[in-house]
């Protein structure tokens, strides 16, 4: 844990992968992040696999460096609590729909009221001036609404999902960014912010960014998309015992290859020089990588490309990437003993500053820090007794 955000305390009420990918970024980055959960828990608790109910590791492997409170918002006793915890924030975060959060009490115009200070970040499917406000979304929803779904159609065509939660990880970077942002725009001006940052208009705004194609002029000059992405040969090749991936990018990669490959019909072709027609003839090019990386084996070919000083890299399973001889060098996985779940492994933080780092704390059991968190708010032994016993507060 990086020390950038000491003194700075977020009021986390998301669920799931999106908003809990945000605030552990910010956990990351130093911050006090007290997670709010519902009686039972976070739903995504239950993703196998794991040694424990509510443990699952796509759980705790975004959940980590922060504390757990269960608060029950619809108990009679809850908004105290909520109050108290707001007046103690920096930040607060949902990703409820508008009216659930209106009802809960949740809302901006509600916690904002007395609070100018007070940043506030919701990440709803969609932007609340849009005809879809009140929808829910998802990951998988947004892939396919997106375009992203038919950019990764298979050779027959049939739309495709990415297997990893791309649109809740990235509107959650977008999210964070902001509350970063915010943060910096608060210690200049001393006040706070409304934040919206909807799925569908980020994950436009990202797949977008090199798609825009034809469709970036008026009138349009044709189709959208970026025919070095959508080229059918621009995948990992073949070789004679496994796969690439390699990136000729410069003219002096493109050189350099033919001369590996020693053709001279490739040798001779001086359009291949001409930045403005190798990108129109893509095709072309990455066919013959197709065709020519069959002729070695992976490390021959590793070996020389490498070299040659041409970007490549082999193609490695899941289970390859623990093994890796850089992120094994640079301490990227952490071990961690965590006091009801055992040995537990999870990503460490890519961000490095030089500086010295506090130990990171291990994802929490759910409720396990629901005591301490309202005693920090004043509230003594007794009404915490009452708030347990009434149901609106947990304890694991």
């Amino acid at each position: 844990m990086l020390p950038f955000l000491d003194g700075i305390r977020v009021i986390d009420l998301t669920t799931v992968v999106l908003g809990p990918y945000a605030t552990a970024i910010l956990g990351d980055l130093g911050a006090d992040v007290i997670k709010v959960e519902p009686p039972g828990g976070d739903i995504y608790r239950a993703g196998p696999p794991g040694r424990s109910s509510g443990m699952g590791a796509p759980f705790m492997t975004i959940n980590h460096n922060k504390r757990s409170l269960i608060l029950d918002l619809t108990a009679p006793d809850a908004p105290a609590v909520l109050e108290a915890l707001v007046d103690s924030a920096d930040v607060v975060i949902h990703n409820m729909l508008p009216r659930v959060a209106t009802k809960l009490g949740v809302d901006a115009t509600s916690l904002t009221r007395d609070r100018p200070r007070l940043i506030h970040v919701t990440t709803p499917g969609f932007g609340s001036n849009g005809p879809d406000a009140a929808s829910p979304a998802y990951d998988d929803i947004i892939q396919g609404r997106i375009g992203l779904a038919s950019l990764l159609a298979d050779e027959e065509g049939t739309p495709r999902l990415a297997p990893t939660t791309l649109a809740d990880k990235v509107t959650g970077l977008h999210a964070t960014i902001a509350v970063l942002a915010a943060l910096a725009h608060r210690s200049r001006t001393g006040q706070g912010s409304v934040i919206e940052v909807p799925m569908l208009e980020t994950m436009a705004s990202f797949i977008l960014a090199e798609h825009m194609g034809g469709r970036a002029f008026d009138p349009p000059l044709g189709d959208p998309g970026y025919n070095r992405l959508l080229n059918p040969h621009r995948r990992p090749h073949r070789t004679a015992d496994g796969y690439i991936v390699l990136l000729p990018y410069s003219d002096r990669h493109w050189q350099t290859l033919f001369d590996l490959i020693d053709d001279p019909t490739w040798n001779e072709a001086d359009w291949v020089f001409d930045r403005d027609e190798r990108a129109r003839r893509i095709e072309e090019l990455y066919a013959l990588l197709g065709s020519v990386m069959p002729t070695r084996s992976t490390a021959e070919w590793l070996t020389v490309l490498g070299e040659a000083g041409i970007p490549a890299g082999p193609v490695a399973s899941l289970d390859d990437v623990f093994e890796d001889p850089h992120l094994a060098a640079v301490g990227f996985f952490e071990r961690l003993d965590h006091p009801t779940e055992g040995t537990v492994i999870r990503p460490n933080s890519p961000v490095n500053a030089g500086m010295s780092r506090r130990p990171d704390l291990p994802a929490p059991r759910p409720g396990a820090d629901s005591r301490e968190i309202l005693a920090e708010l004043g509230f003594d032994a007794d009404a915490i007794d009452r708030l347990v016993a009434s149901g609106a507060v947990g304890s694991d």
